[in-house]
């Protein structure tokens, strides 16, 4: 059976943690940025983790577990 192959584009947008959850960059931005507040700018910056409802997905696309 061949080597799974790890989605490039996903290895990219999530790193995996020291106690295994996933950590993603929060959307929004990206563009428009003159017409939101300086505040949600500041808090969109932080990185969050992934909802555990997709995780198994986004894990699979990574060839983790």
């Amino acid at each position: 059976m061949p080597k799974m192959k790890t989605s490039r584009s996903a290895a990219k947008r999530f790193t995996l943690t020291g106690g295994g959850k996933l950590r993603r960059r929060k959307q929004g931005k990206g563009h428009m940025l003159t017409a939101k507040t300086r505040k949600r700018k500041r808090n969109l910056r932080q990185s969050t983790l992934v909802h555990p409802v997709d995780e198994r997905r986004v894990k699979r696309i990574l060839g983790i577990g």
